[in-house]
Formats: structure tokens, C-alpha cells, sequence
């Protein structure tokens, strides 16, 4: 069996057949990280007695049977790869299922683009997608090559009776086909040109500004960008390593420079991209990922539509997967290569779960990786026990005693590159939200003490208190390979200094600056900002302002409890939900224009709308000029956090940090509802909701009018 921890299972055919089908499925389950469901093993118990019935005919062949192979950085799995003859067989099953449907039929054929596309030891392979019904009672009779001549037979269906007939049919059509590489389940992350040239000209398409928003003038976007491309040619010129620390208020652009960024370095000013010269953009954002994807897929679909051109927005959406990724996945497929378990506190490749490659090493195949919020990356604790209880969900990816932090790690995933290698951390200020996010000083930190031979290039604004504390120079003064630059920091002109000035009045707000409603006297003839008590006039102040497709929604913070008895509901945390919510349009209820579902910082973190109402509740509470935090226990009472250890004192920070976001969503205005609580008595002379007392919101309403804030 390989090494690999890509898969659950891989064994040739002859010990499929001659192993009992239960040990089979305790290798899967026992594989497995969590528990699997019961529908899950069942499915595998039928996959497992199919497949020993219908590959009986190549039981002394060198074949390979791979259950839940995870394709490398992508995050899907396929149910069950067989490698025979040469040819790569992808098979979807469908236990009990006696019906073709549609999707079932593209979701194999996505597994098998996915794999010709972004799969290095399959993108001169024969790939053949099979859906599996296994009460389907018919079986296809056509076997061709689909008609873009890309080595991908058209999906094939069948029953489980006909399976093993379909296999021998197109083994006789296509018999001499060149053994698959015997480190297939290990293979490289590799995305071929074409997909790199479709995605190019998807993202050029694009219509991102969007949900991201830009004030930033073109002047400072180019010049930025123009420096980190130099730096990363200098760094391939020098062969060396190097790292940029941007920084800009929200809505500055720094998005859309780290997607510039990663286009203009791929193609270099060609029509082509240039062969290994890759850059990729990765966020640990779930919502944010998931939305840039689905609104470019859109936008790309809809005008190849008005072409007239044949696309689908699955095959939009896996050209634009080449440049935004989720950075975990980036993650967990370096994790695949290291030795574990860990000796002496030291990572190092395991030759065996890894290929060497010439220029790249044991790393990964893009020289530059852009970093969005690089202070959300995890603290070495939060890593370590990570990993310890088994990492990703699936296939188990167990490490004990993990000896970095996630900016450690990921530092040393491109230092794994032999040639060069550069990586652009995109920072946002004061904006960790989650317990054991490190900031930025753990990226000094480990430039200091791990990666001394890393260049380090900054923006002046990172030694500014919002990064790392304030405490920059002093972790910099014994590193001698800085260089600030002034053109690392996102400033906004003068036409469009609402950015700025928003951002430095909420700073002002949050740290109760005396400054504060002088700021805010200065935007607010530009930017609305308003006050209300009550929700209904806040919703009516919203429907006033937007106009045509311009979009509006209720924030709230994840720690916030008592939102019902206002009408509102929180948004479900799946990506999908976070799509829908930021993109649908004023007809689906789905769409946050509707009010009724209020977004948290988890999901709008790095995406705006135009305008915006904060439901302000009791977790945050101004108390005598100082910050009050609350948590809720779910049932009957709220319980003050005291910050008595490091750990709350981090906790505080992250619950502050969570309306400096959401503070900062709106493009064009926003309204904060603080909400008067229930002053009713029972009968009996008692509160009669002791979890929305009025003294739990007056303190904060009547600090924010102190302001000047004017209320509607």
C-alpha cells in the first residue's frame, strides 16, 4: 500500500479480491478521520462487493484500486480510482440508486477534468469517468473521447451488473496505452497551461470590484503592485527568498492587488503564461474564497453565454480555482510530505510521499504565493492540536507534537523550493477574529529565528499599533535583511479619503480616542452614519438609501445572542449560504437585501456592501469609559469575561476586533441599531426577559450618541 494519506485505501486488484470485504471496510473506516455515517459505510459496503465481483477478470494484473482519493489542494474526493492498463478510471457510485441524473453524471466528469487539469501524472493520461447507479439496468454503448480532443472519454453510465462489460470494452478500444506513473496517489499539484490561459482570461473579465471594495487611486495600486513584481524578479534574478508585508485600510484594494499580482506574474506581459513563473492567491476566508469564486464563474459564464459560446459555470469556476485557493488545502497538501511522526521537534520530506522535482524541490509548483489577512494564520498551539486530534476531515492526517505555527510552516512549504521563492502577505490591522490567530509578529518572529536568509520587505504602517501591537521595530532591530517601502502601504487619494477617515474614526470609537467625534464630524456629511434604537426604522433608513443594484445587509457578531426578538436570524455558516447572501438579487430571500438574515465577521471579513446596519448587541458594552465583554450561555444569562489571562486578554482582543470589522463593511453608509432591551415587568414585579435588560445596551447607545452620531 502507498504512503500516501490522499486515500483510504489503495491495494492492487488481486488483494481487493482476496481480502474479506469487512477488513476492507475497516481499513476504510479506520482510515477515516471522524466517525464515519452510517449511509457512509454502507455505501462502501456495497462499493467494496461490487467491485470484487466486476474486476475478478484482471485479478493477475499489476492494476491499483484507490477508495476516497483526495485530489491534491482541490478539496474533492473520488470515490474509487482504478488504475488499469494504463488508463485512469474515475467511478462515481450511486448505491441504490436506479436513475441517471444529470448531476451525477457531471460531478464524475468534474472529478475527471479536475484530475486531467491540475493532476501532474494524469494530464497525458487516457481518463475515463464512470457513473456507477447500481440499480441503473441499462449500460452505455458509445465509448468516444469528448469533443475538445483532451485525452477525457465522455462519462460513461452503468448498472453494477454491467460494470465489469463496460471496463473490458474500453480496455479493447484503447489497448496500448503507457503504464500510469507508480507515484500516481503522490503526484504533484500541477495545473496544466490551459487551464492557467482560461483563467487568465476569466479573472480579466472580471467583476470583483464589486463586492470588494477599491477607493484606493490607481496610482497606488500600480505603483504597489509594480514593486512586489519587482522584488519577486529580483528574488529569481538572485535566486533568494523573499517577503512582502502590504498593508491598507479596508477597502483599499488589497484584494484586488493580490489577484493582479498573481495574473501579471504568471503571464508577464505575454499572451502565454510563462512556463514555471506561477503565483497563486490563497485566503483562509472560507466565504470570501467561495464568493470571489462564484461571482467571476458568473460573470465569465454569462458573457461566454452572450458569445454564444458552449461553457458551463463548473468549467469557469475551475479556471478561476487556479489563482484563489483555500489556503488550508495549500496547507495540508505540503503536511502529506513530511515524516511522521516528527523527530527531535524537526520537519523533514518523506522521499516516500513526496516527488522530487527539478527547480521545486520536494515544494510546491508556484514560485509566489499571496497571502490575504496573513494575521489570521494560527498560533502553534492552535496548529499543534490541530493536527493532533487529525486535521482535515476525510482521510486522517494525524501529527503529533507539531513543532510550528501555520506562518512558520507556510514559510517553510516555499522555502522548500530549491530556485526561488516569494511570498506576499496582504495584512489588515487589528482584524484577528478567532482564538489562535497569530497576527503579524508571528511571521517576524519566525523570519527572525527560522528564515534569517529571507529577505523582508514592509510597509512603513505595519509598525503602527494595529500590527503586531505596535511591537514591529523591536522585533525587527536584529534583522538586517529589511527594507521598508512606502509603496507596501495601500493609501487612498483625496476624492476617495472616506476609507481612511472611516477607518481612523472607528480605531478612534473602539479605543474611546477623544478624537473620535471630531473625525467623525469630518466624514459625516460624506459618509451617513447613523443611530437608532429601533430596527424596523433602521431596515426603513436602509430601503431609502440603496438604489438600482447597489447592496444592503445586517451585520452582527458571531458572539451576539438576543437578535430574535428583533426579527432577525444569523446566516447559516456554509459557504454556500455566504454566496447566496452577498450575491443573489433583490428577488431571491436568500439575498441579504432582504434583512432578515444578519452576517457575522467570520463571513464578511475582506467582502463590503454598499450599505449596512451593525445590530449592536450586549456581548460588547460600554461601562464608565471602558469596554465590558459578555458571553452568552445559551439558555438563561450572560457571563462577563474577565481578562485575568493571557488567553482571555486574547479573547477580549478577538471580541473587540469583531465590530472593528464589521464597522468597517459599508462602501457608502451604515446605521447602528443599539437596541432598548425589554424594560417589562411581570405580574409579579419581575423582569420579564432578564437576558435583554435595558442597562445591557444604554451605556453603548448613549456612548455613540455622546459622539455626535445623529439618530434617526
Amino acid at each position: 500500500m502507498s504512503k500516501s494519506n490522499r486515500c483510504l485505501y489503495d491495494r492492487d486488484i488481486r488483494s481487493l479480491l482476496e481480502s474479506d470485504k469487512n477488513l476492507i471496510l475497516g481499513l476504510l473506516c479506520d482510515n477515516y478521520h471522524g466517525d464515519a455515517l452510517t449511509t457512509t459505510r454502507e455505501a462502501w459496503k456495497g462499493e467494496i462487493e461490487i467491485l470484487q465481483n466486476a474486476l475478478a477478470p484482471w485479478e493477475d494484473s499489476e492494476a491499483r484500486v484507490i477508495f476516497e482519493y483526495d485530489i491534491p489542494r482541490l478539496g474533492k474526493r473520488i470515490d474509487v480510482v482504478l488504475l488499469l492498463n494504463g488508463i485512469i478510471f474515475c467511478l462515481e457510485f450511486k448505491v441504490g440508486e436506479s436513475r441517471v441524473l444529470e448531476n451525477d453524471i457531471d460531478q464524475v466528469l468534474d472529478y475527471a477534468l479536475d484530475l486531467k487539469n491540475f493532476h501532474k501524472f494524469s494530464e497525458d493520461k487516457l481518463i475515463v469517468p464512470i457513473l456507477v447507479a447500481t440499480n441503473y439496468s441499462k449500460s452505455s454503448t458509445v465509448v468516444q473521447e469528448s469533443a475538445y480532443d483532451d485525452g477525457v472519454v465522455n462519462p460513461l453510465v452503468t448498472g453494477a451488473e454491467g460494470l465489469s462489460e463496460l471496463i473490458e470494452k474500453v480496455l479493447k478500444l484503447y489497448p496500448n496505452e503507457e503504464h500510469v506513473n507508480s507515484n500516481w496517489t503522490i503526484s504533484p499539484y500541477a495545473p496544466t497551461p490551459t487551464i492557467i490561459e482560461a483563467a487568465r482570461t476569466l479573472y480579466e473579465s472580471h467583476s470583483v470590484e464589486d463586492i470588494t471594495r477599491h477607493e484606493a487611486d490607481d496610482v497606488t495600486t500600480d505603483a504597489t503592485i509594480a514593486y512586489i513584481l519587482d522584488v519577486i524578479q529580483k528574488s529569481k534574478d538572485n535566486s533568494e527568498k523573499s517577503i512582502c508585508f502590504v498593508t491598507g485600510v479596508p477597502g483599499a484594494g488589497k484584494t484586488l492587488v493580490g489577484l493582479d499580482v498573481a495574473v501579471k506574474q504568471t503571464y508577464q506581459g505575454s499572451d502565454k503564461p510563462v512556463e514555471d513563473e506561477g503565483a497563486v492567491y490563497l485566503s483562509g476566508n472560507g466565504p470570501l474564497v467561495a464568493v470571489l469564486n462564484e461571482a467571476l464563474a458568473r460573470d465569465n459564464y454569462e458573457k461566454c453565454r452572450a458569445r454564444g459560446e458552449s461553457k458551463t459555470k463548473t468549467d469557469s469556476k475551475r479556471e478561476v480555482g487556479k489563482f484563489i485557493q483555500i489556503i488550508h488545502r495549500y496547507r495540508d497538501n505540503m503536511l502529506h510530505k513530511i515524516k511522521n511522526p516528527i523527530e527531535h521537534g524537526i520537519l523533514e520530506i518523506d522521499p516516500e510521499k513526496a516527488v522530487h522535482q527539478d527547480d521545486a524541490g520536494y515544494g510546491e509548483v508556484e514560485h509566489v504565493a499571496i497571502i490575504d489577512e496573513a494575521q489570521r494564520m494560527w498560533t502553534q498551539n492552535k496548529l499543534a492540536n490541530y493536527l493532533k486530534r487529525g486535521g482535515t476531515y476525510g482521510n486522517k492526517l494525524k501529527v503529533a507534537d507539531f513543532p510550528m505555527s501555520e506562518p512558520s510552516f507556510l514559510i517553510w512549504s516555499l522555502d522548500q523550493r530549491e530556485d526561488w521563492a516569494t511570498i506576499v502577505c496582504l495584512v489588515g490591522g487589528g482584524q484577528e477574529i478567532h482564538t489562535g490567530e497569530a497576527g503579524i509578529a508571528e511571521w517576524i518572529s519566525s523570519l527572525n529565528d527560522v528564515f534569517p536568509h529571507w529577505k523582508v520587505y514592509i510597509s512603513p504602517k505595519l509598525t503602527e499599533p494595529e500590527y503586531a501591537e505596535g511591537m514591529t521595530n523591536e522585533l525587527l532591530k536584529d534583522n538586517h535583511n529589511v527594507t521598508f517601502a512606502e509603496e507596501l502601504h495601500l493609501a487612498v487619494n483625496l476624492r476617495s479619503y472616506r476609507a481612511e477617515k472611516l477607518s481612523a474614526f472607528v480605531h478612534a470609537l473602539l479605543s474611546m480616542d477623544d478624537h473620535a467625534s471630531d473625525i467623525y464630524a469630518e466624514i459625516k456629511d460624506r459618509y451617513p452614519l447613523v443611530l437608532t434604537r429601533d430596527m424596523e426604522k433602521a431596515k426603513d433608513w436602509l430601503h431609502q438609501k440603496v438604489r438600482g443594484s447597489e447592496r444592503t445587509g445586517v451585520l452582527i457578531t458571531k458572539e451576539s445572542a438576543r437578535y430574535k426578538p428583533l426579527g432577525i436570524h444569523v446566516l447559516a455558516p456554509g459557504d454556500a449560504d455566504a454566496v447566496h447572501w452577498f450575491l443573489e438579487d433583490k428577488i431571491d430571500t436568500r439575498s441579504s437585501n432582504y434583512l432578515e438574515d444578519a452576517a457575522t465577521e467570520i463571513q464578511v471579513q475582506g467582502l463590503e456592501l454598499d450599505y449596512t446596519c451593525l445590530l449592536w448587541d450586549a456581548d460588547m458594552r460600554y461601562d464608565k469609559g471602558r469596554w465590558r465583554f459578555y458571553k452568552f450561555n445559551g439558555k438563561t444569562a450572560w457571563k462577563e469575561v474577565i481578562d485575568d489571562s493571557e488567553s482571555k486578554h486574547e479573547q477580549l482582543r478577538y471580541m473587540l476586533n469583531a465590530y472593528r470589522v464589521l464597522l468597517t463593511r459599508a462602501r457608502k453608509g451604515m446605521v447602528i441599531c443599539v437596541p432598548e432591551g425589554n424594560s417589562n415587568v411581570t405580574a409579579s414585579g419581575y423582569p420579564e426577559d432578564r437576558t435583554r435588560l435595558p442597562e445591557f445596551y444604554d451605556g453603548t447607545y448613549n456612548y455613540l450618541k455622546s459622539l455626535g452620531l445623529e439618530e434617526i
